[in-house]
């Protein structure tokens, strides 16, 4: 079982447990202004929405929302907490979308899982569905060791010149990088 799968299965295992933990609040609403206000049209890919915490956050906000998880019980609480978007199960290494298809997409505490040799195909894909003029958010766990937490979960974590040069790498630009409280969050243009 790879990293993406035993981490899925994790949140399976205690999904009521999670989705009371990630509904407790919106990082969107807390931390999304640049992203939003980045964005050059309504469309938004909510890679690893959970249970759509931060989609609901855009919804609200009037942009056209398409969350995205691997994992079944989150994606259908997100589309029952939230009617006007629309969910899609998947995994993010793999975007089942067209090329161009959003203005922005938000992966908030979820690329973390995918671990380091899958993270620069990861990101093109980002940038693959994204538009011309369209943004990626990023936030990532700061910090030199990568691994299993004691749930069982995978977390690959980066320094700010790591995940600087991952973006840069994959053919993002205008690359801003933010740290806090253990957290790294970047903004990057398509």
């Amino acid at each position: 079982m790879d990293e993406v799968s035993r981490t899925t299965a994790v949140y399976e295992s205690d999904a009521d447990a999670f989705v009371d933990k990630y509904l407790s609040e919106s990082i969107a609403a807390r931390f999304g202004d640049d992203f939003s206000e980045a964005l050059s049209g309504p469309r938004v890919l909510d890679v690893g929405c959970g249970p759509g915490v931060d989609s609901a956050t855009f919804s609200d906000a009037g942009l056209d929302v398409v969350g995205f998880d691997l994992t079944p019980p989150f994606v259908a609480v997100a589309r029952e907490n939230v009617p006007d978007a629309r969910f899609v199960r998947g995994d993010m290494r793999q975007l089942p979308f067209r090329d161009g298809a959003f203005d922005g997409v938000w992966a908030c505490a979820s690329f973390l899982h995918v671990p380091r040799r899958d993270a620069p195909d990861t990101l093109r894909e980002f940038g693959r569905v994204l538009d011309d003029d369209g943004v990626v958010s990023l936030s990532v766990k700061r910090g030199e060791e990568s691994g299993y937490d004691t749930d069982g979960r995978y977390f690959e974590t980066y320094l700010p010149g790591e995940i600087r040069s991952l973006v840069d790498d994959a053919g993002f630009h205008g690359i801003r990088i933010e740290e806090g409280e253990g957290w790294i969050r970047t903004l990057a243009s398509a």
